[in-house]
């Protein structure tokens, strides 16, 4: 199988299904004639043309509202923010427009729209530009929330969500859009809402999500080593969540490690942690251990990211906590 770049498997989903439906279009800041911040656009405006690959101003609100407006009346926007740290200026456009409009017209109106970009630390472009927000859109339902860790699943789970008839929002990294994957030439999708296990195990169950999946698929190998046999799952959605697949993995193992880049207040593991407490409580030896980045905004210096983020170090730590080694 071919392998292509984690940015190459992104512009194959939109380039499909702008041929497959003439009502999708793509809307951003340099998205068409600067072929998009991050490549992921390259090409699309010498296909589709201005009328479907669209720059705007420097001005989320204003795009994001067009993009809910126009999925009000029939068309299929992708919203691209060049980061998620910018959709703050449209959160008003997403949250009170795109995630409520069904409920407030009753069943009326739907928004199918995709709100994507990169989300969280991207290196050294400290505390405003670095930010997870992946559990601030999971809490707000109409909503359903996408972040994968592969080339692979980035293109099923794209073309998922520009099909799905409610808004998605759909995060990245910029840290994974050169990551290389096996990618198939056919058509294919992936459902919304379905982890995957992406290595078995009976020891421990390592939970995350987006690109800490590389800080947990290092950890589990490095915990083979020592013996601990890790199964890993990767959630791909946190709206839905998965739940069945981490209550069933905590059943096997008996013990669950959860693996964030977000703060820790109110954070995507303390909602798994709550769960699997009240679900598969009777099956934990020991107390649900999580990892978040520290509870501070992230710094500029190098050293001072390193020492706040999760990381191997960090997971290896929890898990032989946890399993008493």
């Amino acid at each position: 199988m071919r392998e292509i770049q984690f940015r190459e498997a992104l512009g194959e989903a939109m380039s499909e299904e702008m041929r497959r439906d003439e009502k999708v279009f793509l809307m951003g800041e340099e998205v068409a004639e600067y072929n998009g911040a991050y490549k992921v656009s390259q090409g699309m405006l010498d296909e589709f043309g201005p009328e479907r690959v669209i720059d705007t101003p420097i001005a989320e609100l204003g795009f994001a509202g067009i993009g809910v407006g126009a999925a009000m009346n029939g068309l299929r926007p992708i919203i691209e923010f060049m980061t998620f740290n910018f959709s703050l200026v449209a959160i008003d456009q997403v949250i009170n427009g795109a995630a409520k409009m069904m409920s407030m017209s009753g069943g009326q109106f739907n928004v199918p729209c995709v709100f994507r970009g990169p989300t969280g630390n991207a290196g050294m472009l400290s505390s405003q530009h670095s930010q997870n927000f992946e559990n601030w859109f999971a809490n707000c339902p109409g909503l359903k929330v996408v972040v994968p860790s592969n080339p692979y699943d980035a293109k099923g789970l794209l073309k998922s969500s520009i099909r799905d008839n409610d808004p998605v929002i759909f995060m990245e990294s910029e840290l994974m859009y050169g990551d290389k994957g096996e990618v198939p030439e056919g058509e294919y999708l992936i459902p919304i809402g379905s982890a995957k296990v992406t290595k078995e195990g009976s020891d421990v169950t390592l939970v995350g999500f987006g690109k800490i999946m590389k800080v947990i698929d290092q950890a589990a190998e490095a915990l083979a080593k020592d013996g601990i046999s890790a199964e890993v799952i990767d959630l791909r959605s946190v709206r839905p969540i998965d739940y069945a697949a981490i209550v069933e993995s905590v059943k096997k193992t008996n013990r669950l490690v959860i693996v964030e880049e977000a703060w820790p207040l109110a954070a995507i593991s303390s909602e798994i942690t709550y769960h699997v407490q009240k679900h598969a409580f009777d099956y934990l030896d020991a107390p649900i251990h999580r990892i978040n980045s520290m509870d501070v905004p992230l710094p500029y210096a190098p050293t001072l990211i390193d020492a706040i983020l999760p990381s191997v170090k960090r997971t290896v730590e929890a898990v032989k906590s946890v399993t008493y080694k």
